[in-house]
């Protein structure tokens, strides 16, 4: 939340008129929550689920970004909760779709994982990309583009500051923890979840939907366990 409200009060300050306070303090909300529901509030409530995968964190998560996206405020199809696809969108994104594949199938021959559980398998199928794209690439970002008005054509889509800061967001989530009194950061973790999620966002941006960006991040995630 302090990253993004940090980051987000300097990109503000260098355009005002297209700078929405209120809605950046509404994605650091969003970012607060996730959180919370993602760690049990923090380990504070009892896991009814169990397992050695966070079933329950993932599952409250979800049910509170689509909570939030049925809202009048947000909106399933703004926020690209919708199977449709924009008009003429899957010519360009399939191509892109399969550069996704290529980049995590090369992960996966340089990172090759060990013997994986069935709980994991199914774990990695599913939850990760029902949970996450619906949150990073919906709810937050649509959030953050609320906050950041200004767009620039580029790649066949217009590209926000909201883009940048969810694909920032979504990179530290994964790289930056704390444990042991103090923070640790890993830049390949960074680099590995932050670069992936610009295509994701391209996907989202250009198909107005959110399907292709969850079956790949599904993929990504899966793919090295069943290789």
């Amino acid at each position: 939340m302090g990253l993004l409200l940090i980051l987000g009060t300097l990109v503000g300050c260098t355009d005002r008129q297209r700078f929405s306070v209120r809605w950046l303090l509404i994605a650091a909300l969003l970012v607060a929550i996730n959180d919370a529901l993602l760690t049990r509030a923090y380990g504070s409530l009892s896991d009814l689920i169990g397992g050695e995968w966070n079933w329950q964190g993932k599952l409250l998560a979800l049910a509170t970004t689509l909570a939030i996206a049925l809202s009048p405020a947000f909106g399933l199809r703004r926020v690209g909760l919708t199977i449709a696809q924009a008009p003429g969108s899957l010519k360009a994104a399939l191509p892109v779709a399969a550069l996704y594949c290529a980049f995590f199938v090369m992960v996966a021959v340089a990172f090759p994982g060990g013997q994986a559980s069935g709980e994991e398998i199914a774990f990695q199928l599913t939850m990760p990309g029902f949970e996450e794209e619906p949150f990073y690439r919906g709810i937050l970002l649509f959030a953050l583009d609320q906050a950041f008005t200004g767009r620039k054509r580029f790649l066949g889509v217009d590209w926000g500051w909201g883009a940048v800061l969810s694909c920032v967001l979504f990179g530290m989530a994964h790289a930056l923890g704390f444990s042991h009194g103090s923070f640790h950061f890993d830049p390949m973790t960074m680099a590995l979840t932050a670069i992936p999620s610009f295509i994701a966002v391209w996907l989202r941006l250009r198909t107005g939907s959110l399907l292709l960006p969850i079956l790949l991040h599904n993929f990504g995630n899966s793919f090295s366990l069943l290789a």
